[in-house]
C-alpha cells in the first residue's frame, strides 16, 4: 500500500535539506564578500630593483602624511653637552602644506631671555635648494641662510638647518637595504642618498615601521662617510584619525658625544594658517 504520510515527509525532509544548502552557501558567499569589503582596498608589495623598492617605500611613508593642511606645536629642546650637562629652550612650530612643492615652516624661540623672538622660516622645495631666513632679534634683521651653508647646526643644537626642512621624496636616491627591527619594531631599512650637492651628508640610512610606515630611526653619515648622528623617533601619536607625530626626537652626535632632544607637545591641525603669515615681514613681527 502508498504510505502518503511516509512520502510526504521524506519529500518535506529533502526539500528542508536543500533549503538550508542553499542558505549555508549564500551565508558563505556573503561572508566572503563582507571580509573582502572589510580588508583594505591594497596591500603593500615590494618588487622590483632595491633601488625600486627604496622608492617604492618613500612613496608609500609619504602618501600617508597628505592632507593634513597646517599645524601648530609647542616644543622644548634639550641641549646635552659630552659631559652630561643640560640647558633648555622653549619654541613653537607652525607648518603649512604647499600642494605641488616642499612645506614651508617657522620656528620661534620664547626662552631664555638671550633666545627669545630668535625665528626660522623656512621653505622647502621638491627640485631646487630649500630656502632658509633666520631672523635675529638682537640686530632686527634677517639673515638668509645660504645654500652652502645648511649643514651648519641650527641654534648651537646637534641639529642642521638641513634637517629641519620637511621631507620631499625628490630630494633623495633610495636602495631597499633589507628588513630589521628599530625601537622594537619589524621595519624596512633604506639607504637615502642626497641629490642635492651641498648638502652635509653622504647618506642617511633610514628605518620605517612595516605596519604605518613611519619613520623609527635615522642614522646620518657625514661626506667622509663616516657615521655622523643618529636621530630616534619615539612615542608617537596620531591625529586626525590619520596623522602620526613623534612627540620626542633625540638626535646624538657620534663625533662629539653631544646630544639634542626635541620634545613635542599640544599638537593642533588645521588651525587656518594662511601662506601670508609665512613671510619676511612676518618673520621680522615674531614675538
Amino acid at each position: 500500500m502508498f504510505n502518503y504520510s511516509t512520502q510526504t515527509n521524506k519529500q518535506m525532509k529533502e526539500k528542508l535539506s536543500k533549503q538550508l544548502s542553499k542558505k549555508m552557501l549564500f551565508s558563505a558567499v556573503m561572508g566572503s564578500l563582507l571580509m573582502l569589503a572589510i580588508q583594505p582596498s591594497f596591500a603593500f608589495t615590494l618588487t622590483g630593483s632595491a633601488e625600486e623598492k627604496g622608492l617604492a617605500i618613500a612613496q608609500e611613508s609619504d602618501s600617508r602624511n597628505l592632507g593634513w593642511n597646517d599645524s601648530q606645536t609647542a616644543m622644548t629642546m634639550t641641549l646635552r653637552n659630552k659631559q652630561g650637562d643640560e640647558s633648555r629652550r622653549e619654541l613653537r612650530l607652525k607648518s603649512l602644506e604647499v600642494q605641488g612643492d616642499g612645506d614651508k615652516s617657522m620656528t620661534v624661540f620664547d626662552s631664555p631671555k638671550d633666545v627669545k623672538g630668535t625665528g626660522l622660516m623656512s621653505y622647502s622645495h621638491i627640485t631646487k635648494s630649500d630656502d632658509q631666513w633666520l631672523y635675529l632679534p638682537a640686530l632686527k634683521r634677517i639673515k638668509r641662510i645660504s645654500s652652502k651653508n645648511k649643514s651648519g647646526p641650527f641654534m648651537g643644537s646637534e641639529f642642521a638647518f638641513e634637517d629641519l626642512s620637511s621631507f620631499e621624496v625628490e630630494k633623495y636616491e633610495y636602495k631597499y637595504l633589507g628588513e630589521e627591527k628599530a625601537n622594537g619594531l619589524d621595519s624596512y631599512k633604506s639607504e637615502m642618498t642626497p641629490v642635492y650637492k651641498h648638502s652635509g651628508y653622504s647618506k642617511i640610512v633610514v628605518w620605517l615601521d612595516k605596519k604605518e610606515f613611519r619613520i623609527q630611526k635615522m642614522d646620518f653619515y657625514d661626506r667622509k662617510r663616516s657615521l655622523l648622528k643618529t636621530q630616534l623617533f619615539e612615542d608617537y601619536k596620531i591625529y586626525l584619525g590619520k596623522y602620526w607625530r613623534a612627540h620626542k626626537n633625540l638626535m646624538t652626535n657620534h663625533q662629539t658625544g653631544k646630544s639634542t632632544t626635541l620634545e613635542f607637545s599640544d599638537y593642533k591641525f588645521q588651525t587656518g594658517l594662511k601662506a601670508s603669515q609665512f613671510s619676511k615681514n612676518a618673520l621680522k613681527r615674531i614675538r
